[in-house]
């Protein structure tokens, strides 16, 4: 199971995030609980980005908004760094 770590910006985007979307409040959380348990569960929708943002990768929290992350393997680690929709991240 890997560990979930955030940055100080992740915590301030998510703060943001839920005070404007407080209907995805439990979607969020069961999103969390499952990359904890299973990072690749197909419902997550993990895939590397491209472009710009090609260091990353990304999960679904629904078809609107996603998690930016960065998902180190070796160190069993998934880090947050930002959320939000797919147009104006990062």
């Amino acid at each position: 199971m890997p560990k979930i770590i955030t940055t100080r910006y992740y915590e301030k985007k998510l703060n943001v995030f839920k005070s404007k979307h407080p209907e995805l409040k439990e979607k969020y959380a069961k999103t969390i609980k499952l990359l904890q348990a299973d990072p690749w569960h197909p419902s997550l929708r993990l895939h590397k980005l491209k472009g710009n943002l090609s260091d990353l990768y990304s999960i679904s929290l629904n078809m609107k908004y996603r998690i930016l992350l960065d998902f180190i393997i070796k160190d069993d680690q998934v880090i947050l760094i930002d959320i939000g929709n797919h147009d104006g991240m990062y």
